[in-house]
């Protein structure tokens, strides 16, 4: 790890989506919006207790209404309820769709390549803006990065037909010639905290903007709520169904109560393969090629 590390400082320069920007507000200074924090996601032990925002409350209304509270007892408690919330909007967020793209921008300093970044920007990191002051190219006619750029396009023929494999080439060929040819500087996450940025900035002031996507509970699509409630569903069914799973049946009165322990199970195992299928076919953006 580089001795070099900071902690940037928000500019309001080309927006900031999660946090207003104030003279002297860190990226950790500032309150992500929604009610959905990422960093706690799965990390809370029994013995602090369980308290939900209101995001979700209307998850575990949903669970215990379906599973047929009150109209029959649901055998689970709060901390189980809480730990399959937990992992459906994981699992959403790892899958987060492009709509919930964000923004953060930062001043480098000089000398500095290697700044802290909060987790939330760096789990789903799309990109990084960075101009470099190395080669240095405006690209105008009669540059060297503007003969190149349209070189590239009369060599190999884009403007008559091509098909998709040569469309995804072409994309990662010409993100190599920014590279190497234009201002666009590199960038690399350091064990998930630490953004570097390449080449190392010369003077102070430099823009530095973070495209990252993060789900926002205020904003979230209706369809898209509905998808973490019916995954945290599926995963009740399965912490119930061990619990029930436990006797066939209890004593009663009328001969015993038989329990649904192995269907519940039986049920959120096909259930969650069906919502993660549904996941990635109809929510998450198919993957594209890109080099760093």
């Amino acid at each position: 790890m580089p001795d070099t590390v900071t902690v940037p400082t928000l500019t309001d320069g080309y927006g900031n989506s999660f946090a207003a920007a104030q003279e002297g507000t860190t990226v950790f200074d500032s309150v992500f919006r929604g009610e959905i924090d990422l960093d706690t996601l799965g990390k809370h032990p029994m013995s602090d207790g369980v308290e939900f925002n209101s995001f979700e409350e209307t998850i575990k209304d949903f669970i215990m209404a379906r599973l047929g509270h009150p109209v029959v007892r649901v055998e689970l408690s709060s901390y189980q309820i809480k730990t399959a919330l937990d992992e459906a909007v994981s699992k959403f967020s790892y899958h987060a769709p492009l709509w919930t793209m964000q923004m953060a921008a930062f001043d480098t300093q000089v000398g500095v390549n290697v700044y802290k970044l909060p987790t939330t920007m760096l789990y789903n990191l799309e990109y990084v803006g960075y101009k470099k002051t190395l080669l240095t190219i405006a690209q105008q006619a009669g540059t060297l990065e503007f003969d190149f750029f349209i070189k590239y396009f009369q060599d190999n023929f884009l403007f008559q037909n091509f098909g998709v494999g040569d469309f995804f080439l072409l994309q990662q060929h010409l993100e190599q010639i920014r590279k190497v040819l234009g201002q666009e500087g590199t960038f690399n996450v350091l064990n998930g905290q630490f953004l570097q940025i390449h080449p190392t900035p010369v003077t102070n002031g430099q823009k530095v903007i973070v495209v990252y996507r993060a789900v926002d509970s205020n904003t979230i699509h209706p369809a898209y709520r509905n998808w973490i409630q019916r995954y945290a569903l599926a995963i009740s069914k399965g912490i119930l169904g061990e619990i029930r799973g436990k006797y066939q049946t209890l004593p009663s009165p009328g001969g015993g109560a038989q329990l649904n322990g192995d269907a519940l199970k039986q049920e959120s195992m096909e259930e969650k393969a069906l919502l993660e299928e549904e996941l990635r076919n109809e929510l998450e953006e198919p993957p594209a090629i890109t080099a760093f």
